[in-house]
């Protein structure tokens, strides 16, 4: 069964919940609960393909509310779950929108932007595909400018046939064509890659058009360049290439000829609607208080435009009509200030799954800091040994950072592990500005240097606001 929903699906790749989890410890530390509802989404999406064809249509994405405050892990689970999934994802803050005749963007670009990823994500599959046979076509192109054919006479009388058959196998053992093998040899060698070829390329001269316009006409801007594209033909200029990037330039316009685009769209349109995750970051902002004056008229606006396009409508994109009847929405927002049932009820109904994120302690921090495939340390040691520096950080000196980050999350914002950032950039300075020029290539960083070059920032809380 797994072997048939991937021919029919090949985006969607079929793992467990536990698998999930597990692929997801490696880059974000804690908030197991939060992993798990993402999991079993993500699952959710594969069994509804197994369903029969009546009830498919009828079960609906079970979309994710993440409450917690800033910097806990919100956005990095979602961002991760989508490439598990190899999904098109979209991050989008929901206060860049605005309801329909105020100044802002329409709701309904998220999902043309996301259909826009889409497309894009397949045209490179399919650029995959066709990849040896546009090698093959632009090592012929370039062979043909190093070693221009000979035109040569057909014979019209068809008393000639047989003199032509001769002649065809005379032509395989001429010069040009020992020549041209001797060509393809040298190329595919290394031996021509000083060369010089002259190449025509084209040169679309496109006027530069932007369009000044009210929400919902975004699509306007691409459509005019489409227009003056179809009507301006493509200018041809002279380019002087070495071999290699002419090679290159001719693999790229053969690919393009090979590229089914109408598959492509096709290809795009059916991954948007059925694997497409959409994160709406920033969704406590426009849940609207009890005031109803002000801008809080125009979050409740934002809110009723939203409705549709979670609960499941019609959007027109220049690739076609999108469903987004089975679109992941994974919602997230602090809630500091309101809560989720301030939000419209219509609009809470679309969101069943409701996970709140923890803050981070500590523990969290040094765990942070040394664990994930990405961890800071990680990042840093990497980035000097390009300068020939050994960094090495002592257990002490990780437990004192990630004490520190720690204390000014607590004295000031708490804004969870982006903390862990400024510290460690701060933290590093003088070394990275000394790298190049320093003659000692080991360093290490114990508590007592740490506690150092932090002392001060720490010990003035206005200056911690300002540096850290």
């Amino acid at each position: 069964m797994n072997k048939s929903v991937e021919k029919e699906d090949p985006v969607v790749e079929v793992l467990t919940p536990r698998e999930i989890v597990a692929e997801l410890d490696k880059y974000i530390i804690g908030q197991d609960q939060a992993k798990r509802s993402v999991a079993i989404a993500l699952r959710n999406r594969w069994r509804r393909q197994q369903v029969p064809p009546e009830l498919k249509d009828e079960i609906a994405p079970k979309n994710i509310i993440m409450i917690g405050p800033t910097g806990v892990g919100k956005t990095e689970i979602a961002r991760r779950l989508a490439r598990l999934a190899n999904s098109p994802f979209l991050k989008v803050e929901a206060t860049k929108f605005t309801e329909v005749g105020y100044v802002g963007r329409d709701v309904e670009s998220m999902i043309r932007d996301l259909t826009e990823l889409a497309v894009n994500m397949a045209k490179k599959d399919e650029q995959e595909l066709v990849k040896p046979k546009a090698r093959e076509l632009a090592e012929e192109r370039l062979l043909d400018i190093l070693l221009p054919k000979r035109t040569e006479e057909t014979p019209s009388d068809d008393q000639d046939a047989e003199k032509e058959r001769i002649l065809e196998v005379v032509r395989a053992d001429r010069p040009e064509n020992t020549t041209r093998e001797k060509l393809r040899r040298m190329l595919k060698a290394g031996k021509l890659d000083k060369r010089f070829v002259e190449l025509e390329v084209a040169n679309p001269a496109m006027p530069m058009v932007e369009i000044f316009s009210s929400a919902g006409l975004e699509e306007m801007e691409f459509n005019v360049r489409e227009i003056f594209e179809n009507m301006l033909p493509a200018k041809k200029k002279k380019r002087r290439v070495k071999v290699p990037e002419a090679l290159e330039i001719l693999f790229q316009e053969e690919s393009q000829r090979l590229i089914d685009m109408d598959k492509v769209v096709e290809k795009a349109i059916k991954v948007t609607e059925q694997n497409g995750i959409i994160f709406l970051d920033e969704l406590d902002k426009v849940a609207g208080s009890e005031s109803s004056y002000g801008p809080d008229v125009s979050r409740e606006g934002v809110q009723r435009d939203l409705l549709p396009i979670v609960e499941g409508s019609t959007v027109a994109t220049k690739y076609g009509m999108v469903k987004t009847d089975h679109i992941l929405f994974i919602a997230a927002g602090a809630f500091n200030v309101s809560k989720p049932s301030d939000l419209l009820p219509e609009l809470q109904g679309r969101f069943p799954i409701r996970v709140e994120l923890d803050s981070l302690s500590m523990e969290d921090f040094i765990r942070i800091l040394r664990e994930p495939k990405n961890a800071l340390i990680t990042q840093y040691k990497a980035l000097l040994a390009t300068e020939g520096i050994d960094l090495i950080f002592q257990d002490t000196a990780v437990k004192e950072i990630a004490s520190m980050a720690s204390k000014v999350n607590e004295r000031t914002e708490n804004i969870g592990a982006r903390r862990l950032h400024t510290v460690m950039e701060k933290l590093v300075d003088e070394i990275s500005f000394e790298a190049p020029d320093m003659t000692v290539k080991t360093v290490t960083i114990n508590k007592e240097y740490v506690a150092e070059k932090l002392a001060d920032i720490l010990e003035d809380e206005n200056l911690s606001r300002y540096i850290l």
